[in-house]
């Protein structure tokens, strides 16, 4: 069973090059922290208004 799953891994998959890896990784990154600081920003926008409001 073993053996055959190592294989097909081995040999049926297509594996990314570096490259394009490397290319998808920085993409992830690159998101992960735009979608943060969109989060943040409307948090603190929210918090602001709420401050105003009710203080």
């Amino acid at each position: 069973m073993f053996k055959e799953s190592y294989d097909e891994l081995k040999y049926n998959v297509t594996w990314p090059t570096w490259p394009s890896l490397y290319k998808s990784a920085i993409t992830v990154i690159v998101a992960s922290i735009f979608v943060g600081l969109l989060i943040f920003l409307i948090d603190f926008a929210w918090a602001f208004i709420f401050n105003l409001l009710y203080s």
